[in-house]
C-alpha cells in the first residue's frame, strides 16, 4: 500500500516543519528581543535578498495557473476560454503581489521619481516583472503531465487559494497584533520597554502604520509558499519521490535562509517569522489535501 503523502512529501516533512517551528515560537517567546539584538543589523546582500528573494515563491502562481490551464485543454475545447482565463489571472497575480510588495525598489531602480519623472518609467518598472515571470508558465507547460488532468487542476487550484488565504489571514492577525517592529524599537529612546511579546496585543492599533505589523511575519507568508514545491515536482512527465524530496529540502533552505534575513535586517523577532511560517504552511496543507483527495 503506497504511504499517504502531505504536499507531495512523507508526514515526516510535515512533522519536522511544524516542530521547528513550534521551538522557535517556544525560544522567540522568551528572547524575541535579545536575539535580535544579537542578529539585527542591515546590509546591503541582505536588502537585496529582501527586495528579490519573494520571486521564487511568487513564480509558484503562473506555475499553478499552468496546471490548471493544461488540466482544463484535457477536458476539451469548450474549457478552451476558461484555462486562458485563470492562466492570465495567475499570471497578473505574481506580476501584482511582486509589484505591490517590493516595486518601489524597483521603480527607484528605473529612476522613477512620482511627479517628477515621466510616467513611462513607472510602466517600465512594472513591465520589468511581466517580462521576469514570462518563462515560468512556457517551461511549466512543456514538463507538466496532463495524463491526470484532475489531478494538475487540483494542484494549481491548491496553490492559487491557499497563496491568496494566507496573504489575507496574515493581513488580518497583523491587525489583530499590531506589534512593533524592531526596527521601529531602535528609533526610541528606550526600546526595551516599548517591546511587547506577540501575545501582549492591541488589536487595530496599527491601523496602516507599518511599524506596528511586525507580527506575523508577511515576508514568511511569502517564502512558505514553496513548501508546495513538490507538489509541482508531483505533476512533472518525469516525477519520482526522490524529485518531490529535492523540492522539499531546497523550500526548506529557502525558507530559513529568509527567516534569518528578516530578522538580520530588523524587520521581524524570531516568533514573527515562525508564526507566518507555521500559519501559511498549515493552511496550505489543509487545502492542499482538501483539493487533492477532491480531485482523486
Amino acid at each position: 500500500m503506497k504511504e499517504k503523502t502531505i504536499m507531495g512529501v512523507s508526514k515526516t516533512c510535515f512533522i519536522l516543519v511544524v516542530a521547528a517551528c513550534m521551538l522557535g515560537i517556544f525560544i522567540g517567546s522568551f528572547f524575541d528581543y535579545n536575539i535580535n539584538v544579537l542578529l539585527a543589523h542591515k546590509t546591503e546582500v541582505g536588502a537585496f535578498f529582501a527586495t528579490y528573494g519573494s520571486y521564487f515563491s511568487y513564480c509558484l502562481y503562473p506555475a499553478a495557473g499552468m496546471c490548471i490551464f493544461k488540466g482544463l485543454r484535457k477536458k476539451g475545447d469548450r474549457y478552451r476560454m476558461l484555462a486562458w482565463v485563470i492562466l492570465i489571472i495567475s499570471y497578473f497575480m505574481a506580476v501584482y503581489y511582486s509589484n505591490n510588495y517590493n516595486g518601489s525598489k524597483v521603480r527607484e531602480l528605473f529612476g522613477y521619481h512620482a511627479g517628477e519623472t515621466t510616467a513611462a518609467l513607472s510602466f517600465a518598472s512594472w513591465a520589468f516583472w511581466v517580462v521576469l515571470y514570462a518563462w515560468v508558465p512556457i517551461v511549466c507547460h512543456y514538463v507538466f503531465d496532463d495524463v491526470n488532468s484532475d489531478k494538475l487542476i487540483m494542484t494549481g487550484a491548491a496553490i492559487l487559494v491557499a497563496g491568496i488565504l494566507s496573504d489575507h489571514v496574515n493581513l488580518w492577525l497583523k491587525q489583530v497584533a499590531s506589534r512593533p517592529r524592531y526596527k521601529y524599537l531602535i528609533t526610541l529612546e528606550d526600546a526595551k520597554s516599548e517591546f511587547r511579546s506577540w501575545w501582549q496585543m492591541i488589536p487595530n492599533l496599527a491601523g496602516s502604520n507599518d511599524n506596528f505589523k511586525s507580527w506575523p511575519s508577511g515576508n514568511m507568508t511569502i517564502a512558505s509558499m514553496m513548501f508546495s514545491l513538490p507538489m509541482l515536482a508531483d505533476v512533472l512527465k518525469k516525477r519520482s519521490y526522490r524529485k518531490n524530496m529535492i523540492c522539499f529540502v531546497i523550500a526548506l533552505i529557502f525558507v530559513v535562509i529568509y527567516g534569518y534575513n528578516r530578522i538580520h535586517m530588523t524587520n521581524h523577532f524570531l516568533s514573527d517569522v515562525c508564526f507566518g511560517t507555521i500559519i501559511t504552511y498549515l493552511i496550505f496543507v489543509l487545502i492542499s489535501t482538501a483539493f487533492l483527495k477532491a480531485g482523486e
